[in-house]
């Protein structure tokens, strides 16, 4: 999943969710990566990030925010690249690059249901 020196870090809102997702990575290939903290899962509130192994090389985020949140942008490393989707009722699929000293943002999908997203996404996966 990651690098010798990589770490991975899930943040859900949602605390049972966390328990549930341990759960079961703990009984699959990468359970090994949560034992060696190479792997975690948090309960947080995910606009806000996880600063404690920040800067991330890569933030994908699964939940809806009705504008790109500044604290994930400041967790960004240079290099590195956010996927998020931003939006109220309709969803555009974002993606935030920081190129040296400036950040990209494009946009992959726009006017887009969440369902709708999620279901396009499924397809390609």
């Amino acid at each position: 999943m990651v690098g010798p020196l990589g770490h991975v870090v899930g943040v859900e809102h949602i605390p049972e969710l966390v328990s549930f997702s341990i759960e079961y990575i703990q009984k699959s290939v990468v359970a090994t990566q949560l034992k060696d903290g190479s792997l975690s899962d948090h309960a947080g509130d995910g606009r806000q990030g996880w600063p404690e192994f920040a800067p991330y090389d890569a933030i994908n985020v699964g939940a809806t925010a009705p504008e790109i949140p500044q604290p994930l942008i400041d967790q960004l490393k240079p290099g590195g690249r956010m996927v998020i989707p931003v939006g109220n009722i309709f969803q555009d699929l974002k993606v935030v690059d920081w190129h040296s000293n400036f950040f990209l943002r494009k946009q992959l999908r726009n006017n887009q249901t969440l369902g709708r997203l999620v279901h396009e996404w499924c397809e390609l996966n």
